[in-house]
């Protein structure tokens, strides 16, 4: 089969590329200002990439074109395929009904984690293409790096996972892969199908194992309020079958809210009722020992993340103390405290957080490492949510931790100076990210620690200040 992409270059499109390609399709594709990694990692794989939307791509004729939710009518290629009548399918319906077909082997007896009995290599269903088991982790915040855990435990335990997650894995350098294992771990988006299906993405990928790993309002662009999500999640939950597991925060009220309206399956919880682990990384479930996490990830949420990613791989079959043990050879996901680099004493992070609960815990997080020394927190509030304002009052509490704050306020729709007035003289703002640089290595001292928050790639703030402050360093 031929299949061509609209919206290649994005994450997730660009996972479905390299799945289609490793399932023996041919695979082309388009997408606007072809960039890379995603553009460079796809010609690697063998991957036509076309740039834009020119309507002369049906001279392709694939089977099939399948679209990215950034793909909107009006849509040049869009339009002629709707006029012609030809055959489209969004992002995760295909992948759902060529990659994720459910395992009708599966036999939960046969799982250790429920009978405590037999191998963990004896759990699933069928391999190849008799279907497989899914394991989908959905939440507001910590899906990409509970994913990675989640995926690299069955890894680590010899069950080679298929996976597609929205970033890339260090412990595997890729962002998905497709094998001969019944399991394949999917992040499981709530944001919008495509424009002709509204649905969230999770909806179509029918998992066996459901994290659930938290669920606070975002992406004010597609949902009026949280109840609104919380109808989506509840959507996702009414998929799960009875002999499956959703694994759910404890400490959520929004999830047990959606729990309420109705739920089929067994139900674990973490951070409280279930799942615990102890600020030094004694893993506990249900007040029974199972084991202690040593590693050098940092803060609460990525604790939550690793009992998550715990909880569902022994739904897999992979006893805890495997899971634990696997998590201490864990390397996290690039963007996700990624340490950049060190110039003139100046160590400079990359973080992918962009909402307020994620951009608290990541300046928290840091804080627990560097004890007394200065934290430098850059942002770019860049996200749909973020730029509509939405999130605004809530920024200056996130970034309380931090000792100065530089953020990037080019376009955006309100006023990034006013919302953060109440931090006082620590915050400024800057629409030149030229001049934001400046500011930032004006003020940085050696053991100060700098910390970019972007859900983008920040015009390369990164590397500029780096750049800049080894200058300084020679000067």
């Amino acid at each position: 089969m031929h299949i061509h992409i609209l919206g290649i270059c994005g994450t997730f499109m660009g996972g479905i590329a390299v799945l289609a390609k490793q399932a023996g399709h041919r695979v082309t594709g388009c997408d606007a200002g072809v960039y890379p990694p995603m553009s460079t990692q796809l010609e690697a794989q063998g991957i036509e990439l076309i740039e834009g939307f020119d309507p002369g791509q049906i001279k392709l004729e694939p089977d099939v074109y399948v679209i990215g939710n950034v793909v909107s009518r009006g849509n040049s290629l869009m339009e002629e395929i709707l006029d012609r009548g030809l055959p489209y399918v969004s992002g995760p319906q295909w992948l759902a009904e060529n990659i994720l077909h459910p395992s009708p082997a599966y036999d939960p007896a046969r799982a250790s984690a429920r009978s405590g009995s037999e191998s963990f290599r004896a759990c699933g269903g069928g391999a190849g293409g008799e279907g497989k088991w899914v394991l989908a982790v959905a939440g507001t915040h910590g899906k990409t790096t509970t994913s990675a855990m989640l995926a690299w435990i069955l890894e680590d335990a010899g069950l080679n996972p298929g996976f597609l997650i929205g970033g890339v894995p260090q412990n595997f350098g890729v962002s998905a892969r497709l094998t001969d294992s019944p399991f394949f771990v999917v992040e499981a988006d709530e944001y919008d199908t495509a424009f002709f299906d509204k649905r969230s993405k999770f909806v179509h990928y029918h998992p066996r194992t459901a994290v659930l790993n938290n669920l606070e309002f975002d992406h004010a662009d597609i949902f009026p309020d949280l109840a609104a999500i919380e109808t989506q999640f509840h959507h996702l939950v009414r998929t799960v079958p009875g002999n499956g597991l959703v694994v759910a925060n404890g400490r959520e009220a929004s999830l047990d809210r959606v729990l309420a309206r109705g739920c089929w399956t067994p139900v674990e919880r973490f951070g409280a009722q279930g799942w615990t682990m102890s600020a030094a990384g004694a893993v506990a479930f249900k007040e029974e020992y199972q084991g202690t996490l040593s590693w050098d990830l940092l803060g609460e949420h990525n604790r939550m993340n690793a009992l998550a990613a715990i909880a569902a791989a022994r739904h897999a079959g992979v006893p805890s103390d495997m899971g634990i043990a696997a998590l201490s050879r864990f390397e996290n996901v690039k963007r996700r405290m990624e340490v950049r680099g060190v110039a003139n004493g100046v160590t400079v992070y990359d973080d992918f957080a962009h909402h307020p609960t994620a951009i608290a815990t990541t300046v928290a997080g840091l804080r627990g490492k560097v004890g007394d020394a200065r934290i430098l927190a850059v942002l770019e509030p860049r996200s749909n949510t973020m730029k509509l304002g939405v999130m605004k009052d809530a920024l200056p509490g996130s970034l309380q931790g931090a000792d100065l704050v530089y953020c990037y306020g080019a376009n955006l729709g309100w006023d990034a100076a006013a919302a953060l007035a109440p931090l006082g003289g620590k915050a400024k703002t800057y629409d030149d990210l030229d001049l934001l640089v400046a500011a930032v290595v004006a003020a940085a001292c050696p053991g100060d620690h700098v910390l970019a928050m972007s859900n983008g790639g920040f015009g390369g703030v990164h590397d500029k200040l780096l750049a800049a402050l080894a200058r300084v360093g020679e000067e």
